[in-house]
């Protein structure tokens, strides 16, 4: 990859699709993870407005840190870079108290992790609408395509994607050459949707690099029996999550009605 070109040609993209949306510039959830980081790095360097937001939601404090970190960096380095903590935590302990009570507490876990997701894209929007701004997305291509893993109309509600086009790979290639923190990059990958410190891998239970292999072998039309061994059990579990999460890949299914019932 020309990683430096590459970079120009999404600052450029950027700023142009900013520009004719006559917006001022961008509003960006920071989570202390590489793709944020980049995102927003990519961003700044557009010379428009960048407000980078801070929701915590019972956040491990490594990940506070780092996104405070990273912000502390672009403030530093771009002129055109605001910061705002907006603490969620409050906002999403009131929601759960006026939920329903269910039986077992561990069968909602993933609704409550996702409705993370989404109290934080109402509150970028809150933003984005006040300040004449765009949502940025952080997704990356193995995450918006592949596996399908974000939450629909939370982290997957934005109004633009820099990194969508890029594996998870070029964004740590990109991430050297923008001079993003050290302890960003060292991270291991995690959504940050649950309080602790579990990964994406732990929870998808394959590594991006796999994850990127199995994409590849998809897309040549390769199957389950041209494989053995760990291979095997990778291109196994990037299809079941392809397959599971296609719904967040595709338009919203229209019922359409035939004109003879009209």
């Amino acid at each position: 990859m020309q990683t430096e070109k590459v970079i120009d040609h999404i600052v450029k993209w950027l700023k142009d699709y900013a520009t004719n949306a006559k917006c001022k510039g961008f509003v960006i959830g920071i989570s202390g993870g590489i793709d944020s980081a980049v995102t927003s790095t990519l961003c700044a360097k557009t010379g428009l407005d960048l407000l980078c937001l801070e929701m915590p939601i019972h956040q491990a404090e490594s990940q506070v840190t780092r996104a405070s970190r990273h912000i502390e960096w672009l403030t530093q380095n771009f002129s055109n870079v605001k910061r705002q903590e907006v603490n969620l935590t409050p906002v999403f302990d009131q929601l759960v108290d006026v939920l329903p009570t269910v039986e077992k507490e561990e069968d909602r876990f993933m609704s409550l992790a996702n409705t993370r997701a989404r109290l934080r894209m109402t509150s970028l929007y809150y933003f984005a609408a006040l300040e004449g701004y765009l949502v940025a997305g952080t997704g990356n291509k193995v995450e918006d395509f592949g596996v399908g893993f974000y939450t629909k109309y939370g982290d997957g509600g934005v109004d633009l994607s820099p990194i969508a086009d890029l594996l998870k790979t070029e964004v740590y290639e990109i991430a050297k050459v923008l001079g993003i923190n050290e302890e960003i990059i060292k991270a291991a990958p995690t959504d940050g949707l649950w309080g602790d410190d579990r990964t994406d891998e732990d929870q998808i239970g394959a590594s991006y690099p796999e994850l990127e292999w199995a994409m590849k072998m998809k897309e040549e039309g390769k199957t389950i029996n041209d494989f053995k061994g760990r291979e095997k059990e990778v291109f196994i579990i990037y299809n079941r999550f392809n397959s599971a999460n296609r719904h967040k890949m595709i338009p919203i299914p229209v019922c359409e009605i035939p004109i003879a019932l009209k």
